[in-house]
């Protein structure tokens, strides 16, 4: 089913992340973690839908989206940059096979993140967050979506590491096996997994090698 939503707030959470607030459709359903299809709502951009994550929680009343945005692609996130506040979008329903099966490790790349933010923000509403741990890697400190919440959330059990940038406060480098062992990864526990495809067939051989089942790795289907 398709639903016109209107945009209600658009402000900008770094550089090239942008955070939309748009009404809520009647009776509309999602879970933490899952994704809708969405198209901007004018001529030429009605077909083309992309994924996007909810970030809002399923009881708020409004539905909120924390989108990348890649003004060099000439696409669909390069016009979002160009909306404005009254301008409609199109969803459909809410689909995706992430979400939260207990306490474990969260695995996060650039926008890839975005999936976690809800499962982790209801986790915290309801004091449930505590034993989990998000592993974040980013190319720079200024690429870290919503850094101040998730350290507000996750304290010591945020792990943060910058590939392209040298920073004093972080590690420099990718999330390897090594890093995952130091930071006290469980095996025995649900892995959450998303970001750029190569860092997912990465992570997977790592966890594997780790001793990991197969059936503990949560990633959105192929």
């Amino acid at each position: 089913m398709e639903y016109k939503i209107q945009i209600k707030k658009i402000e900008h959470v770094n550089h090239n992340v942008l955070h939309f607030v748009t009404d809520k459709p009647k009776g509309y359903t999602f879970t933490p973690g899952q994704a809708t299809e969405m198209a901007i709502d004018k001529a030429n951009y009605r077909e083309k839908k992309r994924p996007f994550t909810f970030t809002s929680l399923p009881e708020d009343k409004e539905l909120e989206f924390t989108i990348k945005v890649y003004p060099s692609h000439n696409g669909v996130t390069e016009q979002l940059e160009k909306l404005e506040v009254g301008d409609t979008l199109l969803i459909g329903d809410a689909w995706g096979a992430i979400n939260y099966k207990g306490t474990g490790s969260f695995i996060a790349g650039g926008a890839g993140v975005t999936p976690f933010i809800a499962i982790l923000k209801d986790l915290n509403q309801k004091g449930q967050l505590k034993g989990n741990k998000l592993f974040f890697s980013n190319k720079e400190e200024r690429d870290i979506i919503y850094k101040n919440n998730l350290e507000a959330w996750l304290e010591n059990d945020l792990h943060l590491t910058l590939s392209d940038e040298d920073h004093k406060d972080y590690k420099h480098g990718h999330i390897d096996a090594e890093y995952l062992k130091a930071h006290n990864l469980e095996v025995s526990k649900p892995v959450y997994l998303c970001g750029p495809p190569p860092m997912m067939e990465a992570m997977k051989a790592d966890l594997f090698k780790m001793g990991l089942p197969k059936s503990h790795i949560i990633e959105e289907e192929a």
